[in-house]
């Protein structure tokens, strides 16, 4: 953990899969053309391992990791450089600014993401690898190459959206379960991507491949694979609005006291939001005007008491 220092085995058939749809994801994004690559070092330390981590408490909130392959959050993104470089992660891998890795405060470590820049467009596939960030107003802090490609490294944060690329992220999870340590690094290779005819992100073309024996030369081809980021352009969107989130609650009647209890710190609105078939009722306060803003009212409701409310884009 940066911050603040504070097998089950699968089936044969699950883990050739998982090998074989991690190998196959990596070699098609590594085979892309038409754009420059940065490449960076493949290998992990041998105390890698996965790890979801038991829940924790900072400075008075308290965090859930857990596996969330449908994650796909907005936020304030903010990137770290030369104080960790090299320092061990949570889960053993040693941290180097020159990849595209990122910290996260629940998600599963590692876990593969793709973060897009609300602002300009540009879109990369980060390797969750840390914890954090713990200070303001963020969702995730990535390392200083990352933020050198999405485009916010001389300003320091960047309106983004987090989303979880669930197969790729699964079959990781699960060839490292199976083998108890290492499993392939999302190091960075970026790709400049002409920009898609459509705000969708471009569409990745898979197949499933027949499952293969599992052998020691699979399984070091495995970890040796290089896997990829690729870096594309996206249209910018109509730019996103920052909100504080109080909380979210199931009963109308929860949210309707919090609007009241926030009240005192601005306008506050409740929206509705279906998840996984359940209604949800959010309750933000906003929209502020910058990140700065944003972070002094969100330090503002959790000394109210508000512990667990955070920063959204919407």
């Amino acid at each position: 953990m940066r911050r603040l220092q504070s097998f089950t085995p699968a089936s044969a058939f699950a883990l050739r899969f998982a090998s074989v749809t991690v190998l196959g994801f990596l070699t098609a994004c590594a085979s892309s053309s038409g754009g420059q690559q940065a490449q960076g070092q493949g290998q992990l330390p041998s105390g890698a391992h996965y790890k979801v981590g038991e829940p924790y408490q900072i400075n008075g909130a308290w965090f859930y990791p857990k596996e969330d392959y449908s994650y796909d959050e907005t936020g304030i993104a903010s990137w770290y450089g030369d104080a960790f470089h090299e320092g061990t992660t949570a889960n053993g891998e040693i941290f180097n600014k020159n990849e595209l890795t990122a910290a996260h405060k629940t998600l599963p470590l590692p876990t593969l993401a793709r973060v897009t820049n609300l602002d300009n467009g540009r879109s990369i596939v980060v390797r969750i690898n840390d914890r954090g960030p713990f200070s303001g107003a963020r969702i995730i802090d990535v390392s200083q190459r990352a933020a050198q490609l999405l485009g916010f490294e001389g300003k320091g944060t960047a309106k983004v959206r987090v989303q979880v690329l669930a197969d790729e992220s699964k079959a990781i999870a699960d060839a490292m379960r199976h083998y108890g340590g290492a499993a392939p690094a999302a190091l960075a290779s970026a790709e400049t991507a002409p920009a898609p005819q459509s705000a969708a992100l471009a569409a990745v073309e898979t197949k499933t491949l027949e499952p293969v024996q599992t052998t020691p030369a699979v399984h070091q081809q495995l970890l040796q694979t290089k896997p990829v980021a690729q870096y594309v352009q996206l249209p910018v969107a109509a730019a996103g609005k920052i909100y504080v989130q109080g909380g979210a609650f199931t009963v109308l009647d929860n949210a309707t006291k919090l609007q009241q209890e926030l009240s005192k710190f601005g306008p506050v609105s409740v929206s509705d939001i279906q998840i996984n078939g359940t209604m949800f009722h959010r309750v933000r306060v906003g929209p502020v005007a910058s990140v700065d803003e944003a972070d002094k009212l969100l330090s503002r409701i959790k000394r109210s008491g508000i512990l667990n409310a955070r920063t959204v884009v919407q």
